[in-house]
């Protein structure tokens, strides 16, 4: 005779087997989402090869108080271009590391700016001042890089030539960001 007992105890390895094989399933579906639709910059570690680099045209931008801001003023320097908005959650997750990345690394030549793309400028000083950012921000302009279709965050890394160097679309990690950084330093 079984008890009760027993029987409950010969379905737990059954279960848990079942439970395994659900959560290697999902797990499973959810890589194969992520490879599909992750931005191509998460599968492209380090900057681009400087033979697979296309010089950038020079363009100009508008700092917060009306001057102008031109790109072929940086060259010889690395460049961050981080473009953002103060509604996007993703960018306001990302910006403690571009602030950190940009306070290590500017002393090294690294120049980083910010184009918010807000169409209302209001918000942009006190998100400037909560996420404590020191380097300038800048309104979008003529910027051959960008298009319509751009999501937010966008951040552009140029080598000391000038060239694109890699785009990456979506957040962008700090450590990611300062390793690409570093490589196009020692080039």
């Amino acid at each position: 005779m079984i008890h009760r007992d027993d029987a409950v105890e010969n379905k737990k390895p059954k279960l848990r087997r079942r439970n395994l094989i659900e959560w290697a399933i999902t797990l499973s579906i959810s890589v194969a989402i992520l490879y599909f639709l992750a931005p191509p910059s998460w599968w492209q570690f380090g900057p681009w090869k400087p033979e697979d680099r296309k010089p950038t045209p020079d363009f100009a931008l508008r700092k917060m108080n009306g001057e102008a801001w031109n790109f072929a003023d940086q060259r010889g320097k690395v460049l961050v271009v981080n473009y953002w908005a103060t509604w996007c959650g993703p960018c306001r997750f990302e910006t403690p590391g571009l602030v950190s990345a940009a306070t290590e690394l500017t002393p090294r030549g690294v120049v980083f700016v910010g184009v918010s793309v807000d169409e209302d400028p209001r918000p942009i000083a006190p998100f400037v001042e909560k996420y404590k950012i020191t380097y300038e921000i800048l309104r979008p302009g003529r910027d051959p890089n960008t298009d319509a279709e751009m999501v937010l965050p966008t951040t552009f890394l140029y080598d000391k030539k000038g060239s694109l160097a890699k785009k990456y679309t979506g957040i962008v990690l700090e450590s990611t960001l300062r390793s690409d950084v570093e490589k196009l330093l020692n080039e």
